[in-house]
């Protein structure tokens, strides 16, 4: 289930526009704002590297200190540069003890299927409604012994108490098939290379029969000089 609760000890924001908020990150800190619950929008400032730590789990449940308020809150939009990837800016949603909020769980599966198959994950997320202060890191599928053509469906994924299910039930969420011999891959390579070799043919005759004549040539290269 949950892993420990994170706290973040934040401060109020009270720069904005784009200077502040690249002063704010180069102190270390990163640009927030909580929101939900009907409560009013606070814009804040989050400890860079605890932030960045936090969130790794997308559905991590934040304790935030600020301006002596205790808030509990979800990562709701984390905003990254593109290519340095560092965190630009957070946007928090309030949730409350004993209500249900929707989240995306991944999906792991485990154990080892039967010989000569191979376990493939069509859908790596589902997503439930959970506990807000209870929801489950990732759910657990066993494949153990499972022969090719055994297909796991969301509504066969076993959800701990209190979570419920909002994924299309019917959704495909483990195939296991049948491992291709080496004789079949042979094979298709095989026919793969065929059709490789034929085409390339009738490439080389198109580029033949287009070929401009030597005299040609030497004129389209003093008219390009």
């Amino acid at each position: 289930m949950a892993a420990d609760q994170i706290v973040l000890e934040a401060q109020l924001r009270t720069e904005f526009g784009k200077g502040a908020a690249r002063r704010i990150r180069r102190n270390d800190m990163i640009p927030a704002v909580l929101y939900g619950h009907g409560e009013t929008p606070v814009h804040l400032e989050l400890p860079g590297h605890d932030t960045m730590m936090a969130v790794k789990n997308p559905n991590a449940l934040l304790t935030i200190r600020f301006d002596g308020r205790e808030e509990l809150a979800l990562a709701r939009d984390v905003q990254r540069e593109v290519i340095r990837r560092f965190i630009e800016h957070v946007d928090l949603v309030i949730v409350k003890k004993g209500e249900k909020v929707e989240v995306d769980v991944p999906v792991h599966a485990e154990g080892e299927a039967a010989a000569e198959t191979v376990v493939t994950t069509e859908n790596g997320m589902l997503t439930v409604l959970t506990p807000a202060t209870d929801i489950p890191e990732a759910f657990t599928v066993s494949v153990e012994g499972a022969e090719a053509g055994t297909q796991i469906l969301a509504k066969d994924v076993t959800l701990p108490s209190g979570v419920e299910l909002v994924s299309d039930e019917e959704m495909l969420v483990i195939n296991v098939t049948e491992q291709i011999s080496a004789e079949a891959l042979d094979a298709e390579l095989a026919e793969a290379g065929i059709e490789h070799e034929e085409s390339g043919e009738e490439t080389e005759g198109d580029d033949a029969a287009e070929a401009p004549a030597e005299g040609d040539a030497a004129e389209g290269s003093e008219d390009s000089e």
